[in-house]
């Protein structure tokens, strides 16, 4: 049975706790009658998507991993940091509360181009657009007014980390919204077996 995997950057918990200390106050506001329809995403759930693969099968998953494998093998660490808001598709219409990337945006740019053609190569259509590197703070089923939003997420920065690897999630949708579950980690500079 096709299992929905994406590959993904995950923060390390300091930096996890850091944010969510800094977006907790702002979920109060939503729980006190600012924009009702926020939905904030769980800390636990929080990473930097670089390919959302959709459906794959175990025997795609099989030609997939060694060529992840290989993607870490060859990939040095980098810095990265955490800083800058943005929504999706507009702040008139916003859907989606984001923080974006300052530091190391090239490399993971570059670190998402490697690991899509990797899926191709092993016969995985990747989904999706021109690469945006973001990590999603919040939903909404309905466009709202993120201009204030932007400016109060803007505030938040500095949160950097070196970035060593990454992971394939397998995302599980239910009523009470995805659970994730790690397939396979890849850490950077790892021997291939």
């Amino acid at each position: 049975m096709p299992r929905r995997l994406f590959v993904a950057v995950i923060p390390p918990a300091p930096v996890v706790t850091r944010l969510d200390a800094f977006v907790e106050p702002r979920r109060q506001q939503v729980g006190n009658g600012a924009e009702p329809q926020l939905r904030w995403v769980a800390p636990d759930h929080w990473h930097l998507t670089l390919a959302f693969l959709g459906d794959v099968t175990d025997d795609g998953v099989a030609n997939l991993v060694p060529n992840l494998d290989r993607v870490a093998a060859t990939a040095t660490p980098f810095s990265l940091d955490l800083g800058g808001a943005g929504c999706f598709p507009n702040p008139d219409a916003a859907r989606v509360l984001w923080l974006g990337v300052g530091l190391g945006a090239p490399e993971l740019g570059h670190l998402a181009r490697r690991t899509r053609t990797a899926a191709a190569r092993a016969g995985i259509a990747v989904e999706g657009g021109r690469y945006r590197p973001h990590l999603t703070l919040a939903r909404s089923n309905r466009g709202f007014q993120a201009r204030r939003w932007l400016g109060v997420l803007d505030s938040f920065g500095g949160f950097a980390w070196e970035v060593g690897g990454f992971v394939l999630l397998d995302s599980d949708l239910t009523r009470g919204g995805p659970r994730y579950r790690v397939v396979e980690e890849f850490s950077f500079g790892a021997n291939l077996t």
